[in-house]
């Protein structure tokens, strides 16, 4: 079991790696890899379920005893990556559908991967963990508000549809996770341990159907859409950073803030963009997913270097 563990841990850390192996697999394989599309949403629920078997309450009592980092985390979260989102497809003059897709990974909450990059960044885990949490619980609410107020103009949105699918394939999928713990506790914590893994290859099926179905759109436009993902992201990383230093809070605090507001939970954009809109609007959300993730691991690497770890 410890070998397993270890296995998944690894798994779990090297995420970037795979991400992009299933991106490219996707590509070469497109009929195969866009007949497992229909099962986005429920691979989505599985995650979420994993994510509250790991959660404790102690985590959202976070805001409680620390109230300032953690809102300040939130607001940059859901401020900053909607409204930079927005700007870019402004500045580059996206097609609607493509532009629709980079929003609304920018009013996503943020993503489960960022508690590791956090931790590897030696940054505040705790943070990470409580904003990760809280902005996910509100994602019901916000992500779709967002979404209508910087893409409205670009497609119709169904705000109360939406609202109810995010509520069912996030937040009762963590509610279910978080009672399973309560009650089982211990016995789990073998199953706990291979999560990584889990959400590695639920993420990696996501990039791979996602990248399978618009494998038209990468030929004709998938250079500009990487460079507008990476920009997201990297935005998010330097004005998350800085906000946080301007704030005064500590080194610690400053990487996890950071940390939270450039990594997007891009799998619920991709599920969200598959059940809702065209296929090709999931692009931003699976090329998000390959990229953050190698980016959290060099600003981790930097981090570290930094550290003179």
């Amino acid at each position: 079991m410890n070998q397993i563990a270890a296995l998944s841990n690894w798994i779990g850390k090297t995420f970037a790696i795979w991400a992009l192996l299933s991106a490219v697999l996707g590509f070469l394989f497109p009929d195969f890899f866009a007949s497992l599309a229909f099962l986005i949403v429920p691979i989505l629920g599985i995650i979420m379920f994993g994510m509250g078997m790991t959660l404790k309450t102690s985590d959202f009592l976070e805001i409680i005893k620390r109230p300032k980092p953690v809102i300040i985390g939130l607001l940059a979260q859901f401020t900053l990556m909607p409204l930079i989102a927005y700007l870019l497809t402004q500045v580059f003059s996206l097609d609607p559908l493509i532009a629709v897709g980079v929003i609304l990974v920018g009013c996503c909450p943020g993503g489960t991967s960022s508690n590791v990059i956090t931790f590897l960044a030696k940054g505040d885990i705790a943070l990470s963990v409580a904003i990760t949490s809280i902005s996910t619980l509100l994602a019901p609410f916000l992500t779709p508000i967002l979404l209508e107020i910087f893409a409205g103009q670009l497609i119709d949105i169904d705000l109360l549809s939406m609202m109810i699918t995010i509520t069912k394939i996030v937040i009762l999928p963590i509610l279910l996770g978080i009672i399973v713990h309560k009650f089982l506790g211990n016995k789990i914590e073998a199953a706990i341990t291979v999560l990584p893994m889990i959400s590695v290859l639920g993420i990696s099926i996501i990039i791979a159907a996602v990248v399978a179905v618009s494998k038209a759109t990468i030929l004709d436009s998938g250079a500009i859409v990487f460079v507008v993902v990476a920009l997201h992201n990297l935005l998010g990383y330097s004005l998350g950073y800085l906000i946080a230093r301007f704030l005064g809070f500590t080194e610690a605090q400053r990487r996890a803030i950071m940390i939270e507001v450039g990594m997007q939970n891009s799998g619920l954009g991709a599920a969200l963009a598959a059940t809702y809109f065209n296929p090709v609007t999931a692009l931003p959300s699976a090329i998000f997913s390959v990229w953050h993730n190698f980016s959290g691991a060099l600003v981790a690497n930097i981090f570290a270097k930094r550290d003179g770890l």
